[in-house]
């Protein structure tokens, strides 16, 4: 489910002098600029996906070597002056829009890859439920496929953390607050070791490998450098904006928010406590990462470190064939975006 949820961010920012500058971080370490795309991306099978503003970009290296690349318009419904568009509700709105891009794109990468698995025909209750609701194919399959990895995260992240807590805290006289914050640590381990175990599997962690692609192209175009594979391969795989980062977040947010909430002795309710807040914590967390994505200073960076450190096991260093593919996607991605000025600014002109 590898790291669609977070694109950088277009925004302004301020240095101690107090100069505005739109689209430019200034990095006090190195005493650069750094340029601040509104692009943002997702690993996918043998490729890379490219959000831009107004469009998804995904190109794809197929078996036999060449590079297909699809072009889709999507726009967030999380836009300023919108309900979506408030704090905490963008971040839930987001959080789910990343999810069923993340299981269309992974799809749809599978079919430009040419996986028979990713062709097969939907069955007669996806058929007919189709036919009842009137809904293409496509979107019930997507809708199935979001459903189940939900349950699964809520099996995983959350029922299996109660169950543990539950055994270790059986009969203990601790107050609430400290059995909260144990259940919250338990759930964090688990969380390191799922995605410790999974970067071990040999097709996981090549598309760990093109994760790795998507951010080192990233911070080879924010450097303002020529986008090439070689000239992208000298560049961190590490990425302050990354999805992993409010993955974490998300997970530590929830050990503090849950140990205000309290603790139940009655394990249903609070599991379902924890389950009816996760959009809560999930609001929070995008607000909170929104906040250190603009900035560089210390607070800033010891906020996202835990998540960059998390980077290690969701990045893995790519070849130059698989940079190549990620500088093709985005590339694609900015070429929409160049097309929608151009046509803001013919049309201003004509007025």
């Amino acid at each position: 489910m590898e790291e669609t949820f977070i694109i950088c961010y277009n925004t302004a920012y301020r240095e101690k002098s107090g100069a505005r500058r739109n689209n430019v971080l200034f990095n006090a370490k190195s005493k650069q600029e750094t340029k601040i795309c509104s692009i943002g991306g997702q690993a996918v099978m043998e490729g890379v996906m490219m959000k831009a503003p107004k469009g998804i970009a995904m190109s794809v290296r197929r078996a036999d070597g060449t590079i297909v690349t699809e072009y889709k318009p999507y726009e967030s419904k999380a836009k300023k002056g919108t309900v979506y568009g408030w704090p905490i509700i963008r971040g839930v709105v987001s959080f789910i829009e990343s999810l069923v891009v993340g299981v269309k794109t992974i799809s749809a990468s599978a079919e430009l890859y040419g996986d028979e698995a990713a062709q097969e025909e939907p069955s007669k209750f996806e058929r007919w439920l189709a036919q009842k609701t009137g809904k293409p194919v496509e979107k019930i399959a997507t809708g199935f496929a979001v459903v189940i990895a939900l349950i699964l995260a809520i099996g995983i992240f959350f029922v299996l953390p109660q169950l543990i807590s539950s055994w270790i805290l059986h009969g203990s006289e601790l107050v609430t607050i400290w059995k909260s914050l144990i259940e919250g640590v338990v759930r964090l381990l688990i969380f390191l070791g799922y995605i410790a175990a999974i970067s071990l599997m040999k097709d996981v962690k090549r598309v760990f490998m093109y994760h790795g692609a998507e951010h080192k192209t990233i911070a080879c175009y924010e450097h303002g450098a020529e986008l090439t594979p070689q000239t992208a391969k000298a560049y961190s795989r590490f990425h302050p904006r990354c999805g992993t980062n409010y993955l974490f977040l998300v997970m530590a947010i929830s050990i503090l928010f849950f140990a205000m909430v309290g603790w139940n002795a009655n394990f249903f309710v609070r599991l379902l406590t924890r389950i009816l807040f996760i959009p809560v914590v999930a609001g929070i967390s995008y607000e909170v990462l929104k906040l250190a994505a603009k900035s560089n200073n210390l607070l800033a960076r010891i906020v996202r470190a835990p998540g960059v450190a998390l980077q290690r096991l969701t990045t893995k260093e790519p070849d130059e064939s698989m940079l190549e593919v990620a500088i093709t996607a985005f590339q694609r991605a900015m070429q929409s975006m160049q097309g929608q000025q151009g046509e803001a600014a013919a049309a201003s002109s004509g007025q």
